[in-house]
């Protein structure tokens, strides 16, 4: 190699961007934050806040316009227009939507709703928590089985939760008692494990880490439990799509600052617009159009073409099949082995 090839390969290296974890562990910030806001909402405001939130998280436009799916079309965008991802994993993408399709096209024909529901939620709230736990786990430097207890505690109380607040008016009262009484038990049985836990962390920060993703779940239900359900899903759901936006916003930076390698990036540097903004200003607005014109688009299309209307085709077709695609690929697309790892690394 030249002495230019060394020097801009010396250059490259220092102008990397690594994932802080730092950073990561300060996005649980939300949790104190949030549990300030229902503290101050019940001793001062009257439970005005409570009151004046959505029943759902869905019902507020600007919590689903932000958190959710946006961080599921980033991962779609950096899976599909970066050709040498989409082609290593090709066969891999292939395989899981045959088995979306199957799955969901006889379900619906033979399982409940409900059933269906909670399958998908019981996979979202295993996406969102094994993400954070994986991300303690290297610092934290648990054995196997405390890792395994501590996700599968977390799992189980988290999607309890989960269909405490989104099933809430099709459930009984004596339903809704026993999320509560069996989701409170999973979340003691967390803070019990996490203690025992402890005493295998060696650092400090480590220890700080592993307090951190307990308090995720246990802040979670007591906000669930005083029926603050917009601020109990607000917690994992910003420090799960900011941590991984952290990831996407570094590999993009890293890979496409020095010389764009994809359609959008040379766009982006033609308009002069920064590498650290364009995949989530992207993301939102992809996000925006489909939820608000997506299934009227389709909509309209199928009634001019085929002589009837095809309703809810994005939002409950396309976009929850990518949330799907999202949660599968993830599992792996992050692991060492992956050529997105390549233009990932990590500090204190």
């Amino acid at each position: 190699m030249s002495a230019q090839g060394l020097y801009e390969n010396a250059i490259a290296v220092q102008e990397n961007l690594a994932v802080s974890f730092r950073l990561l562990l300060g996005l649980y910030l939300i949790i104190p934050l949030c549990l300030f806001l229902q503290f101050s909402d019940a001793l001062f405001w009257g439970h005005y806040l409570r009151d004046s939130l959505p029943s759902s998280p869905t019902h507020f436009i600007l919590f689903s316009l932000f958190f959710g799916t946006p961080h599921i079309i980033a991962s779609a965008l950096l899976l599909t227009t970066n050709r040498e991802y989409f082609g290593f994993y090709k066969h891999k993408v292939l395989w899981m939507t045959a088995c979306v399709a199957v799955f969901f096209g006889l379900g619906s024909l033979y399982l409940p709703y409900k059933a269906l529901y909670v399958m998908v939620a019981a996979w979202t709230v295993f996406h969102v928590l094994k993400q954070q736990h994986g991300v303690a786990r290297g610092i934290c430097k648990l054995p196997s089985w405390a890792f395994h207890a501590l996700l599968g505690l977390s799992v189980a109380a988290g999607v309890l939760i989960y269909i405490g607040i989104f099933l809430k008016n099709g459930l009984t009262g004596q339903q809704s008692e026993w999320l509560q009484y069996t989701s409170g038990a999973l979340c003691a049985g967390l803070i019990l494990v996490t203690a025992i836990c402890q005493r295998y962390v060696q650092t400090r920060f480590g220890w700080l880490f592993l307090w951190a993703n307990t308090l995720l779940v246990v802040s979670s239900f007591y906000l669930f439990v005083h029926q603050y359900f917009l601020l109990a899903i607000l917690v994992p759901r910003l420090v799960h799509d900011m941590t991984a936006y952290l990831f996407y916003v570094t590999h993009d930076y890293n890979r496409h600052n020095l010389e764009p390698k994809n359609s959008i990036y040379r766009w982006a540097k033609r308009w002069n617009i920064p590498v650290f903004v364009v995949l989530p200003l992207l993301s939102v607005l992809i996000t925006f159009f489909l939820q608000q014109y997506g299934d009227w688009v389709v909509s309209v299309l199928s009634e001019y073409l085929f002589g009837f209307e095809i309703r809810k085709a994005v939002t409950l077709g396309l976009i929850g099949y990518l949330g799907l695609l999202h949660y599968y690929t993830e599992a792996f697309t992050w692991k060492n082995d992956s050529p997105y790892r390549q233009y990932i690394r990590f500090t204190r």
